[in-house]
């Protein structure tokens, strides 16, 4: 499933393509994706001006200009393709299809169709169910090591699930907390209620630094996901843990003879990378 700077990605590049745009036209070719869609999707957002792309999460908020927030979300394997006036064929998968003024198609494509429309009123943004409970943006001013430390304390599952629980920080998933936690060397195993301090201020940190890198490359492509371009993201070539069990890890002394490399385990159903050396 996409993460923070996947979606990110996708909302820069779709903001860039048709930001400041009217929708034409907006035709729902099924009723519904992981949850019915909207009934009156087509009526709603025809004739609206698309006036900015943000990101809450793992979601992307669409506003347009009569105050309606269009509220989109990837799933597994969700995709925004734009076309720019290249002749495409429908695709079975194209689920929904937003045409733009300027004759800018954007096709929502989702082969396991685990994602999701919605729309809401921007003043009940904060409220609406699937917004209201996330924690803090991890690139923002509001999440630091004190507000991690209070988020963490007295919490008794593996500082790993903490991390993965959308209360406690909004947007991670599993790669990034394995490659986050790799760079603050603390092992997935700790208590999470012992994540502070410190300990709290380098995680905060490293949580940051990982997305932004992660951005900047234009996030990890696994399996269906691409960039609005097409384009592939390319961070998961800078992976120090995730996804390399038994190689060596990075800046780290391993004897991989000895001590195996990188480690792999099982958290929650969830594959965990991490170097037991570095990480404690």
């Amino acid at each position: 499933m996409p993460e923070l700077p996947e979606v990110e990605t996708v909302a820069r590049g779709l903001a860039a393509a048709v930001e400041g745009r009217m929708i034409l036209r907006a035709e729902a070719r099924r009723p519904d994706l992981r949850f019915p869609l909207p009934p009156d999707l087509s009526a709603r957002l025809e004739g609206r001006r698309l006036e900015r792309i943000a990101r809450r999460a793992k979601y992307m908020l669409l506003h347009l200009d009569d105050g309606t927030v269009m509220i989109l979300h990837l799933g597994m394997s969700g995709r925004l393709l734009i076309l720019n006036g290249e002749d495409t064929p429908l695709g079975r998968h194209d689920h929904v299809i937003f045409t733009f003024e300027g004759g800018i198609e954007v096709r929502f494509n989702d082969v396991r169709r685990f994602g999701m429309l919605d729309l809401c009123a921007e003043s009940a943004l904060e409220t609406h169910p699937l917004l209201r409970d996330i924690g803090p943006e991890p690139l923002g001013n509001d999440f630091n090591g004190p507000a991690l430390a209070a988020a963490l304390k007295g919490r008794r599952t593996p500082i790993k699930a903490a991390l993965l629980d959308q209360r406690t920080v909004a947007g991670l998933g599993n790669i990034y907390v394995c490659e986050a936690l790799f760079r603050a060397g603390i092992s997935p195993r700790r208590l999470a209620a012992t994540v502070q301090g410190k300990r709290a201020e380098n995680l905060a940190a490293a949580v940051k630094s990982v997305l932004t890198d992660a951005i900047a490359s234009g996030g990890s492509s696994l399996r269906d996901y691409v960039q609005p371009s097409g384009e592939l993201g390319y961070f998961q070539h800078q992976w120090a843990v995730y996804g390399r069990e038994g190689e060596a890890c990075p800046g780290c002394d391993c004897a991989v003879a000895e001590t195996g490399g990188v480690a792999r385990i099982v958290q929650s159903g969830r594959s965990t990378f991490y170097c037991s050396r570095r990480q404690r």
